[in-house]
C-alpha cells in the first residue's frame, strides 16, 4: 500500500516536473527513466532566460565597455596629472544618448583600479541648487569610504552629520542641516583640502565625476561658485590632487559661459561622438556571447544599422532581441523583430512625449503620418514630401518642418543640399512608419 502510494506521488511529480520543463511526452517507467526525461528536456531548460545582457536608460556594466579609446586616454592622462597635486577640470560634452554616463562609469572604474584613489560617480539630474549638489557630492564620498580600514578617520570628519540607514545600518547617509550646508557651499574648497589630509597616504587622490549638470548650467550662481572654487585653489592649495569632471549638453556648456565667461579656460572639453559601426558590432557580439546567444551575420548588421552609432538605441535593439529569440540563435527574423519592438519603446519614450502629445495641429499629425507612408528612410527631401500633401498642409508644412527641428526630431542634412533633411536617427522613421500603418511588433515567447 504504502510503495503504492509512494509511486503514484513520484508519478504525479514526474508530470509536473515534465510540465514545467515543457516535455510534450513522459514515458513512465523506472526512477532512472526519470533522469532519462530531465535530459531530454535540458535543451528547452536552458533556453529559459532570466537577465539581458543589455541595460537601457542605464550606464553599460564596466565589464561590456567599448570604445571611447581616444577620450579614454586624453582623460586619465589629466587623472594622472592630479596625482602630482594639480588640480584639474573637464567638461565631458555630448548629445543625449550618446553614452555620457557609461563613459564616466567607466573612466571612475579605471581611476579608481589604476590609479588609487577615491572615485565617486555622482548623479545630479534635477537638481538645481548649489547646496544640493554638495551634499551629493559629499554624501557619495562618505558612502564609498565605508569598508575602508581608516573609515573612522573620515566619520570624525563629517561628525555628526551621518545618519545610519537600512536595516542594521548597513548604509551612510550625509544629512547636514541647511544652514552648514550653505557653510559647506562657501568652503568647498577647504572641504576638500581637509578629507585629503585625511586620506593622505591612503589614497592619491580623489575623482569626481558630475553627472547630469544641465539644471545646474542654467543658474548663473553656479557658473560664478565654480569659477571662484577654482581660482580659489589655484592661489591657496600648492598641493590639491583632484580630479573634476563635469558631463552635460553641449548646449550647457554654452550657457556657462554666457553665464560666466571666463569659466571656459578652466575646462578642457572632450566630446564624444557616435560610436562606430565596428565598435556598436563588438558591444553586442559581447553582450550576447556573454548570454550565450549566437548572431547570425545578416542579423548583425541589422542591429548595427539601426543602432545609428547612438549606444542609447544599440540598448534598446539588442535588448528587444534577446527576448524575442526563443533558439539560441539570433537570425534575421529575431532581428527585425527585435528593431520594431526597440522603435516602440524608443517611440513610446521620447517620440510620444516629444512629438505625438506636443503636436495638437491636426495638419501637422497629418503630415507626420505622410512622412511615415512609404518605404522607410530616415531621409526625405522636403519638395517630395510637399507633393503628396493637401494645400492646407502645405501651408504649413514650413512650420512642421521648424518645429521638428525644434523638438530635436530631424536635422538639415548638408551634404545634400537645400530642402534635405534626415531624421536624427534610424529609429524615429521606423516608429513613424508604424504609427502611420498601425503596426505592432510581432512578439515570440522567450
Amino acid at each position: 500500500m504504502q510503495r503504492s502510494i509512494a509511486g503514484g506521488l513520484f508519478v504525479a511529480l514526474l508530470f509536473l516536473v515534465a510540465a514545467w520543463l515543457g516535455c510534450s511526452k513522459v514515458y513512465i517507467g523506472s526512477r532512472e527513466r526519470f533522469i532519462y526525461v530531465l535530459h531530454l528536456s535540458s535543451e528547452h531548460y536552458m533556453n529559459i532566460k532570466e537577465n539581458s545582457p543589455f541595460t537601457p536608460g542605464s550606464p553599460v556594466p564596466v565589464e561590456l565597455f567599448v570604445g571611447r579609446s581616444k577620450q579614454i586616454k586624453e582623460i586619465l592622462r589629466y587623472v594622472e596629472q592630479t596625482k602630482y597635486g594639480k588640480q584639474e577640470n573637464v567638461f565631458l560634452s555630448g548629445e543625449r544618448g550618446i553614452g555620457k554616463s557609461s563613459l564616466e562609469t567607466f573612466l571612475c572604474h579605471m581611476a579608481v583600479t589604476k590609479m588609487d584613489v577615491i572615485g565617486i560617480h555622482v548623479f545630479l539630474g534635477g537638481v538645481s541648487s548649489l547646496e544640493e549638489a554638495v551634499r551629493r557630492i559629499l554624501d557619495q564620498l562618505l558612502k564609498e569610504t565605508r569598508g575602508q580600514e581608516w573609515f573612522e578617520d573620515i566619520k570624525q570628519f563629517f561628525g555628526k552629520y551621518i545618519r545610519e540607514v537600512g536595516l542594521f545600518g548597513v548604509s551612510v547617509s550625509f544629512v547636514p542641516p541647511e544652514q552648514d550646508l550653505r557653510e559647506l557651499v562657501r568652503s568647498f574648497s577647504e572641504v576638500l583640502d581637509n578629507l585629503l589630509q585625511k586620506i593622505d597616504g591612503k589614497k592619491a587622490g580623489l575623482f569626481i565625476a558630475l553627472d547630469d549638470i544641465n539644471g545646474l548650467a542654467d543658474k548663473e550662481e553656479f557658473a560664478n561658485w565654480y569659477k571662484s572654487f577654482v581660482d580659489e585653489v589655484a592661489t591657496h592649495y600648492e598641493n590639491f590632487p583632484v580630479f573634476i569632471m563635469l558631463t552635460g549638453l553641449p548646449e550647457k556648456r554654452d550657457a556657462l559661459a554666457t553665464h560666466q565667461p571666463s569659466l571656459m579656460r578652466i575646462f578642457r572639453v572632450t566630446e564624444i561622438e557616435k560610436l562606430s559601426d565596428e565598435e556598436i558590432e563588438d558591444f553586442l557580439s559581447a553582450a550576447f556571447e556573454k548570454a550565450n546567444i549566437k548572431v547570425e551575420p545578416d542579423a548583425m548588421d541589422l542591429m548595427v544599422t539601426y543602432s545609428s552609432g547612438l549606444p542609447i538605441l544599440m540598448h534598446e535593439i539588442g535588448d528587444a532581441t534577446f527576448w524575442v529569440d526563443d533558439d539560441g540563435v539570433i537570425d534575421e527574423d529575431d532581428a527585425i523583430t527585435g528593431v520594431l519592438a526597440a522603435a516602440e519603446e524608443v517611440g513610446k519614450k521620447y517620440l510620444d512625449p516629444k512629438v505625438y502629445r506636443a503636436i495638437r495641429s491636426k495638419n501637422y499629425r497629418s503630415i507626420l503620418k505622410k512622412l511615415g507612408e512609404g518605404e522607410i528612410s530616415r531621409e526625405f527631401i522636403k519638395k517630395d514630401v510637399e507633393a503628396r500633401l493637401n494645400e492646407s498642409e502645405k501651408k504649413v508644412f514650413h512650420n512642421f518642418l521648424r518645429r521638428m527641428k525644434d523638438l530635436g526630431v530631424i536635422e538639415s542634412d548638408l551634404e545634400r543640399g537645400k530642402g534635405a533633411y534626415r531624421f536624427v536617427n534610424e529609429i524615429y522613421p521606423i516608429y513613424i512608419w508604424m504609427k502611420s500603418e498601425g503596426l505592432k511588433p510581432r512578439r515570440k515567447k522567450a
